[in-house]
């Protein structure tokens, strides 16, 4: 696998930046619907118990609460300081584990399980306790360190004991928000976060063997500049975490109402918020960071950077990822499952998830079956999002097929992103090169059948850039 070098094209950005995908699914969320519901969930675990070599299993947990709310968070949440608001919500996760476990087989060992938010560590010992060993009571959780369990922290609700405590419960993996450590920044989106909390946090976390650290920023926020976040940049590439995100703020008020609360003439203009994004990128990589795409950077010895290297890379609704084979098993409000060839969402309002469990249901109230056009295409995507080229032949072997007759149509639509050094297309296959690396969602939207059929897209993804 060729190093993922970039070439940082203003003029190339600015023609090709509009909405789209992010592609951590295909079809993407936009194609669910209610006419997936429980009975087609349950048919389509049934038939992944009955394959001939059973996908080991991937559990995803959303815990909506946060303490504060943070204005630029796009996230489903419950905003509360009351304690006792998730005694009912762990009620209903225990019920909806129980039910899910028993529709798998025992022999499906969890090979990677995910804390989400909302803020997990919003709970207490206690209760992520209680969690973690009805988990373990109805799913086969890995005994060892060689599966991927990881949980979402905010620094400012967890102390080092509570780290060691994470890692006795069975967590390897650990990732932060950090954002941005300006404080100029920081009270401007509500989250005031020190920099010593941050790396007290990362300390503890690898005295007490986490395999993974992985920090979190974002660009694009109220009153950043390039200089700005070089100051937050030097203090991230010094701590040396295992792995950097630095995602794009997309203000979409109209569709969060938290983000109302940030004051749209404090964002940086969108020529100061590319000079962000190329600084970060050209800071990150001289310090020997690889960008892996879209908003990840690794070290070299990460996971997530050895499985690009050898072809195993992969890309869900927690990003990328190094277990693509599994079968996705999400619980908790909003969150989402890919199980067989479908995908399905969990209620996203908190009363309406907790009532259906109550009533003995799985919460499971919209999603979608994958036709086999759809998982052709959505190989092609995974395949150029994650490792930028693709070989027409090695693809024409698993799925007998001719690649570039079946595609004919959009061989021509590529032909003006080649003519503008986006990629190389031949006989042989796509190879993305370095110009056409950040814009690597415009080229996988080339391959969607569906994205020109909605007409209110535009509302509903963020820029590519």
């Amino acid at each position: 696998m060729t190093q993922q070098t970039l070439v940082f094209d203003r003029e190339l950005i600015r023609r090709y930046d509009r909405q789209g995908p992010r592609y951590t699914s295909y079809p993407t969320a936009v194609q669910f619907t209610d006419h997936f519901g429980v009975p087609q969930y349950l048919e389509h675990a049934r038939r992944t118990n009955e394959a001939v070599s059973p996908a080991p299993l991937s559990l995803y947990f959303h815990i909506p609460f946060c303490a504060t709310v943070c204005f630029y968070c796009a996230c489903n949440k419950v905003v509360t300081k009351n304690q006792a608001h998730t005694l009912r919500y762990l009620d209903c996760l225990s019920l909806e584990i129980e039910r899910q476990g028993n529709l798998f087989d025992k022999s499906r060992k969890v090979e990677q399980l995910h804390w989400g938010g909302g803020t997990p560590t919003f709970l207490n010992q206690a209760q992520m306790g209680r969690l973690m060993d009805e988990t373990r009571r109805h799913f086969s959780l890995l005994d060892n360190d060689q599966g991927e369990y990881s949980i979402e922290i905010d620094p400012r609700t967890v102390d080092a004991d509570r780290i060691v405590f994470l890692r006795e419960l069975g967590f390897n993996r650990i990732s932060l928000g950090v954002q941005d450590f300006d404080e100029t920044v920081q009270r401007a989106v509500n989250r005031i976060q020190s920099e010593e909390q941050t790396l007290g946090i990362i300390a503890a976390a690898r005295q007490s063997g986490f395999m993974s650290v992985s920090l979190d920023l974002i660009y694009g926020l109220p009153h950043q500049s390039v200089a700005s976040f070089d100051a937050t940049l030097t203090r991230v590439i010094d701590a040396s975490p295992d792995r950097i995100s630095v995602f794009n703020y997309a203000h979409l008020p109209h569709l969060f109402k938290t983000q109302r609360q940030i004051d749209e003439s404090t964002l940086p203009l969108p020529e100061e918020k590319l000079r962000i994004l190329r600084h970060a990128i050209e800071r990150l990589t001289d310090s020997g960071y690889v960008y892996i795409g879209m908003d990840h950077f690794a070290k070299p010895d990460d996971e997530l950077a050895v499985a690009q290297r050898e072809g195993k890379l992969s890309r869900n609704f927690q990003g990328y990822a190094t277990h693509g084979e599994c079968d996705i098993v999400g619980m908790g409000v909003s969150a989402i499952g890919r199980v067989g060839n479908s995908y399905s969402q969990n209620e996203r309002d908190l009363e309406q998830y907790q009532a259906r469990v109550e009533a003995g249901d799985l919460a499971v109230f919209r999603g979608v079956e994958l036709t086999d056009e759809d998982v052709l295409r959505r190989g092609v995507i995974n395949q150029l999002i994650c490792h930028f080229e693709l070989s027409a032949e090695v693809f024409n072997g698993c799925n007998d097929i001719n690649f570039w007759e079946y595609f004919s149509a959009e061989r021509e639509a590529l032909t003006a992103m080649q003519h503008d050094g986006l990629l190389s297309v031949d006989d042989s296959g796509i190879k993305v090169l370095p110009a056409g690396r950040l814009l690597i969602r415009n080229i996988c939207m080339v391959f969607d059948q569906y994205l020109n059929n909605a007409a209110d897209d535009k509302v509903r993804f963020s820029k590519v850039i």
